[in-house]
Order: structure tokens, then sequence, then C-alpha cells
């Protein structure tokens, strides 16, 4: 009798705890969708619903949260954007044009981190942080103001383009290597608003 009692509360989606009242069976989550964000160091997951307001429902932002793919890469009106952005967040420590100074070189296709080849983990390390003086991102850039200053840094690439898995087969036909002093119109159209001043 026990055993029945047992079995049918169980095929009711019942619990019982000795001393305490029947509870309904937590519902099985749905399988994971998109992609999991992890700390570049400790490989712990990102919220990367915490952070800096905004910058979260752009059609581009809600791709790359189901994807990994930058919608931005060769967009000149985020390009335009990513470069002020790097400026102002990122050339202190990685140099004007990424070739590194107190931070890592991000312009060739040797990286300090593997997972940053991806712009997925090149994400993570910006939103979450890494080692010595790489502190998390995510106070003074939205998730979209983060993909815009991706694509910048891959916009600098001069190594191999093989080496380049965010481009793709399209992308790479027409890779060129950056060349200092490249200027991107700032009433450059596309995805992208300009920044505000």
């Amino acid at each position: 009798m026990m055993n029945r009692t047992k079995i049918g509360t169980a095929l009711l989606g019942l619990t019982l705890v000795a001393g305490s009242p029947p509870v309904l069976a937590q519902p099985q989550s749905a399988p994971q969708s998109g992609i999991v964000f992890r700390n570049t160091v400790t490989g712990e997951p990102l919220d990367v619903t915490q952070g800096k307001e905004g910058g979260r429902d752009t059609p581009a932002v809600k791709k790359f949260f189901q994807t990994g793919e930058n919608s931005y890469i060769d967009d000149k009106s985020c390009l335009r954007n990513g470069e002020s952005l790097f400026a102002t967040s990122c050339s202190g420590c990685h140099g004007h044009l990424a070739e590194g100074k107190l931070g890592p070189g991000l312009n060739d296709n040797y990286w300090t981190y593997p997972s940053n080849t991806t712009d997925a983990g090149l994400f993570s390390t910006i939103f979450g942080g890494a080692n010595g003086m790489m502190g998390p991102h995510n106070e003074n850039l939205t998730p979209d103001e983060m993909l815009q200053t991706i694509a910048w840094i891959r916009h600098l690439y001069t190594g191999p383009v093989q080496d380049a898995v965010w481009l793709n087969d399209e992308q790479k036909k027409n890779y060129k290597p950056y060349k200092q002093g490249e200027v991107i119109p700032k009433d450059a159209k596309g995805q992208c608003k300009p920044l505000e001043e």
C-alpha cells in the first residue's frame, strides 16, 4: 500500500517529505538555448543581465546572445562607434591600434586567453574581466557597446585570415589587414546610431 501511495504521488507531480504537507514538484526547465557566457579565468557563468543599463534589446545583441555571432563585424556605422568606445575604454592599456601596451596586443593572432579567438569569448573577457589589470567593463559599457567595441578590435586585426575565426567565408574573401590612417566617415550608414556625445 505504501509503495502505491509513493508511486501515485510521484505520478501526480507531488513530493512528500516526512512531516510536511505535499508540495508540487518543480517543473523541468526547458533545454538551454543560447550562449552561456563564462568568466575567462574562473569559468563561472556570467550574469549578463547585470551591469550598465540598456543595450540588451537590440537585434544584434539578441542574436549574439543566442548564436555568438556579432552582426556588427563589418558594419561601418558600428565600426565608427567601436573606434570611439575602444579609444575611451581600452586603448589606455591595449594601445591605440590594439598593438599592446600595459595589456596584451589584440590585433594579431596570439591570444593570452585562447577563448578570445571567438566573439563570445572576447565578450566574456570584456564583460567579466580577466587577470592582471583587466577588470570587468560591464558597468561602463552596455552589451551593445561591447559588440561595437569587439567589431573595432576585429577590424584592427593584422594577422593571417585563416586565424580570423570570427569572420564568415564571405568576409574572409574580402579581408584586408588593417592599415593605420584608415578613416571611417562620421555619417556612415548602418545598424548603429552615432554615439551620444
